[in-house]
């Protein structure tokens, strides 16, 4: 459903003028990050949900509950999910149809001192030598973005804070192509036994796997966004990602890293084709709590809610 609710009375319906596609661009943006730290999409609760009721450790089960708990309490109540609410990451994919008058990146950075004010968001944000804080999780090169060209006649905008302890366990890994599957998944299930309870399991594995390193780390954190219901479009893709979950839940790390059967929820690969004396291997974690929230902006400044 397309709807068209701005709170910001100088723009939208309420308003003297309908704003710039830019205005609205902002204020879906603050509304997202919004969204996203105080509610989880259906298909991450509801794969909680089923781990806690197939959980066969008593701790695991435990932990379960309790999160199960704070994301109900967190909904209830409108506050956060989680203290710490990351890094921004946005993923814009801008419609071959849309005309923007307005530099996106000082939209979102505006959007994002907004939300880290009236939210609030936990000002996370540091020079990474000085250490000083910018006290508005903006910065250079922050919040990160991703642009990618679609050939849809619509703008589409996600929303998905990153915390540290499950981002501080992404690796990458140059594989020798002779590695093949073998080494993938052995790569894999070391980075995630090594990474213990750090992550915050049960987590969601993002994995990016060709192209080159850079472009191995991006898909990596793009195939989070990939709601856990939906299968990879390729087959041998989706197989590879349901033969990697099984052998990561026989680990035992757990829930919390205090054993138990669930220690991922999910396993998402992005992949691209690479040199042949090349295999690259990004993999990104992401704690239980996988915050994210989309929205499609269309010409006419309607604005659709996908989710949570």
């Amino acid at each position: 459903m397309k709807v068209k609710v701005f709170s910001n009375p100088s723009i939208g319906e309420g308003g003297n003028h309908l704003g710039s596609l830019g205005d609205v661009v902002e204020e879906v943006a603050f509304r997202l990050i919004e969204l996203a730290v105080k509610r989880l999409p259906r298909d991450v609760i509801s794969a909680l949900k089923n781990a806690y009721e197939t959980e066969v450790s008593d701790l695991g089960k435990m932990q379960l509950e309790a999160v199960l708990k704070n994301i109900r309490l967190a909904d209830e109540r409108s506050t956060l999910i989680c203290q710490d609410t990351g890094t921004i990451v946005f993923f814009v994919k801008i419609g071959k149809g849309l005309r923007l008058n307005d530099d996106l990146t000082i939209t979102l950075k505006r959007a994002t001192k907004e939300a880290t004010e009236k939210v609030p968001l936990r000002p996370n944000i540091v020079h990474p030598l000085t250490r000083m804080n910018s006290l508005n999780n903006t910065g250079v090169g922050v919040p990160i973005i991703h642009f990618d060209l679609i050939e849809d006649e619509y703008l589409e905008l996600t929303a998905m804070p990153k915390g540290a302890g499950a981002e501080n366990m992404s690796a990458l890994k140059m594989l020798n192509p002779t590695e093949g599957i073998n080494g993938i998944k052995r790569s894999v299930i070391n980075t995630v036994a090594e990474a213990g309870g750090k992550p915050c399991p049960p987590t969601v594995i993002g994995l990016g796997i060709g192209g080159t390193s850079d472009h191995a780390m991006v898909m990596a954190k793009r195939a989070l966004i990939r709601p856990l219901n939906k299968s990879n479009v390729d087959p041998e893709f989706s197989k590879l990602e349901t033969e990697i979950l099984e052998t990561i839940n026989r680990t035992g790390v757990g829930p919390m890293g205090l054993g138990g059967r669930w220690t991922s929820l999910g396993v998402r690969i992005e992949h691209a084709y690479c040199h042949t004396a090349s295999l690259p291997l990004a993999i990104n974690m992401q704690c239980w709590a996988a915050r994210r929230a989309a929205a499609r902006i269309y010409p006419d400044r309607a604005v659709e809610y996908l989710y949570p």
